[in-house]
């Protein structure tokens, strides 16, 4: 079938992982997507055509998740080495290194305002961190099994996430509470997110399933069954209208969520598809998967007048009729089962000349200390070069060589300032230096006892229900 103009195209796809793409994320001007991916690796690849592309190297596993800061000036990165990063998205890829999870972590996620980030781990704890300061927060226990995944609303007031014990949970970011909850018993969702407007969250299921709740009345709102394998990621588009859902059935799939029906199966990929995301603008979108290939799409069915939405939206004014995103009080579930009606569009068959897939990679070696917790080695800035304005924690500047060649050649080094030209005298940069290994130290063993802590209110909450059993047990025996 060919397309129509307002279908979705696939642009040109991107080699240069070894390994599946766990995750993909656009820079805020959509110049750039960033990807993660099971070869460890987190790459940046620039959507002009014969660009280089960058491969940063740094994890020692798995890379799980990838996100732009809002301003485009980070690149946060999870991974199962238990370790979050931070690089600078450029040709040098300076990174820090944060630890404090005990286990794998699944996701990051910077607020809107870009001021702290959010990260969730297999060791059951979502942690919040001031990307100002460059330090841990807090942490927030309340799932009893891996959480997969964290985000922040859009105001930054809420946080959203998902664990493998079959709960939803919304968090307070204010006083730290879990203020929400929605279970399932069928499967659990791997990945959750926000709508634009902070009203809704959409959950990709284990179970094959997406479903929309409406945070303010705490109802399942919409509930698609499209899917003939476990939905492994969503993304809204900026409008809101729409959401394409990334499938371990190879494919993706487009909702019209005012309409409450699916409009597009889109192949390309060949095995699972794990990750897929809208530009900031909504005029591109990008996915990843088990093929290791990153797709970029343009979406082109974003182009619909939204008079003709509003139109069509006067449709559903009579009170039976079901349920959709933009109803306050939503009354029932929105199921999607059977044979569903889709515009299936396979770019294998139609297209033939996509651009150069293969950019030159550059590799760029994030160098760090084993020898201490802090795996950051300091050094100052080369002349000329623009500092992050985040990167203001001196242990946040990692040196491009090794830590003992930094100690031996640090008086011929031309670029970097003696004592005399610097502004914090050496002495005092060694003591903050020191004390910034001691905290890190010291993050460390308060996440351990938090760890321990929930695994002791994990017992406690048998023994008392063991208890109650039994009372109940000698009650009726009496």
């Amino acid at each position: 079938m060919a397309s129509a103009p307002e279908d979705p195209v696939l642009e040109r796809y991107f080699k240069g992982h070894k390994a599946a793409i766990t995750s993909v994320d656009f820079s805020p001007n959509g110049k750039q997507i960033a990807t993660a991916s099971w070869d460890t690796f987190v790459m940046l690849w620039n959507c002009k055509p014969q660009a280089r592309a960058f491969r940063y190297v740094g994890h020692k596993d798995v890379v799980t998740s990838v996100q732009f800061s809002p301003l485009g000036n980070l690149l946060a990165s999870a991974s199962r080495d238990r370790t979050i990063r931070l690089w600078i998205p450029d040709k040098r890829g300076k990174s820090s290194e944060f630890k404090a999870h005990t286990a794998p972590v699944r996701s990051v996620d910077f607020s809107a305002d870009g001021q702290f980030l959010a990260t969730a781990s297999e060791d059951k704890s979502i942690k919040v961190w001031n990307m100002y300061r460059q330090r841990f927060l807090y942490s927030l226990y309340r799932h009893t099994h891996w959480v997969r995944c964290a985000k922040f609303s859009p105001d930054g007031r809420l946080i959203v996430s998902c664990s493998e014990d079959k709960t939803i949970k919304i968090w307070d970011t204010t006083n730290k509470q879990c203020v929400n909850n929605f279970s399932d018993s069928v499967g659990f969702a791997n990945f959750v997110d926000f709508n634009p407007n902070g009203t809704c969250i959409a959950s990709a299921g284990s179970d094959h399933t997406v479903k929309i709740w409406d945070i303010r009345v705490n109802k399942l709102l919409q509930h698609y069954q499209v899917h003939s394998g476990g939905v492994n990621c969503v993304s809204f588009h900026p409008s809101g209208n729409y959401l394409i859902t990334a499938s371990s059935d190879s494919t993706l799939k487009i909702l019209d969520l005012v309409e409450g029906r699916l409009i597009y199966t889109l192949q390309g990929h060949t095995g699972p598809v794990f990750t897929v995301s809208f530009s900031k603008g909504g005029e591109l979108f990008s996915s990843g998967g088990a093929d290791a290939q990153v797709l970029l799409w343009k979406t082109n069915f974003d182009a619909l007048n939204y008079k003709d939405i509003i139109k069509r939206n006067l449709k559903r004014l009579h009170f039976d009729s079901s349920p959709h995103l933009v109803d306050i009080y939503p009354r029932t579930p929105h199921p999607h089962e059977g044979k569903i009606e889709t515009i299936e569009i396979n770019p294998k068959l139609e297209v033939i000349d996509l651009q150069t897939s293969s950019p030159p990679v550059v590799d760029i070696v994030s160098f760090d200390s084993t020898t201490t917790i802090d795996t950051t080695v300091r050094t100052s800035a080369d002349k000329g070069e623009e500092i992050n304005s985040y990167f203001l924690n001196p242990s946040l500047l990692p040196s491009e060589c090794p830590p003992t060649a930094l100690k031996k050649k640090a008086e011929d080094m031309s670029d970097f300032p003696s004592e005399s030209q610097r502004s914090i005298p050496l002495a005092v940069t060694d003591a903050l230096e020191h004390i910034m290994e001691q905290l890190n130290v010291l993050t460390q063993t308060v996440s351990i006892l938090e760890q321990r802590l929930t695994l002791t209110e994990d017992k406690l909450k048998d023994c008392l229900e063991n208890q109650h059993r039994l009372f109940n047990a000698l009650q009726q025996k009496s």
